[in-house]
């Protein structure tokens, strides 16, 4: 396939030109047949999500910070329910089970991946976030550089998980925006998010 994603638009295009003989022929076009009615009802249930999310105030301040949109945004405020419930940022980012393990033996401490507990849910989206962040925001892209170099780029993609996750809590207990947010790539974004909920709203 010509691009890494299996399913982007560019492989779909590059299957539909495929010739393998009579019967895969038709299976691959009874594959893709039923992979374009999938990504019709993932759309559908995209933009009833966005006309939710598009209500919801504290889902427009999550996405003022960089990599995180308004599925994102709507999940954490979803799952959360009131940021009250915990104490201070770091039993918030436990609780999304993005803290590293500590392993100690004698005076020697070493610090491991990061811990099994926690909402798995919230976990991979802020990971999916952190790989977004790291692109356009200087903040993000400094602490993954510094962690790449001492325990490489997985272990520093989940150091800005824990970095934005950190960050959610006090934009939500202050009901404050992202202090390093982007006004073009937010109004995109809340451009975007109208959008679909617009969609979702007519049909």
């Amino acid at each position: 396939m010509p691009e890494v994603t299996p399913f982007s638009r560019g492989n779909v295009e590059w299957l539909k030109g495929l010739s393998l003989g009579f019967m895969d022929d038709a299976i691959l076009r009874s594959d893709l047949a039923l992979l374009e009615t999938v990504d019709a009802q993932v759309s559908v249930i995209e933009e009833k999500i966005a006309a939710i999310a598009a209500e919801d105030q504290c889902v427009r301040l999550l996405m003022t910070m960089t990599g995180v949109g308004y599925f994102t945004a709507m999940l954490v405020v979803t799952e959360v329910g009131e940021i009250s419930h915990f104490r201070d940022e770091k039993a918030f980012a436990s609780w999304m089970g993005l803290v590293p393990s500590v392993h100690q033996s004698g005076e020697r401490i070493r610090m491991g991946g990061i811990s099994g507990p926690g909402n798995k849910r919230l976990r991979w989206a802020l990971v999916e976030c952190a790989q977004a962040a790291v692109r356009f925001d200087p903040r993000f892209r400094g602490l993954h550089e510094r962690v790449s170099r001492r325990r490489g780029a997985g272990c520093a993609t989940v150091a800005v998980a824990h970095e934005m996750a950190r960050i959610m809590f006090f934009m939500l207990s202050r009901n404050e925006p992202y202090r390093g947010a982007d006004g073009g790539m937010v109004e995109r974004k809340l451009k975007s998010m109208s959008k679909k909920a617009f969609d979702g709203l007519r049909n």
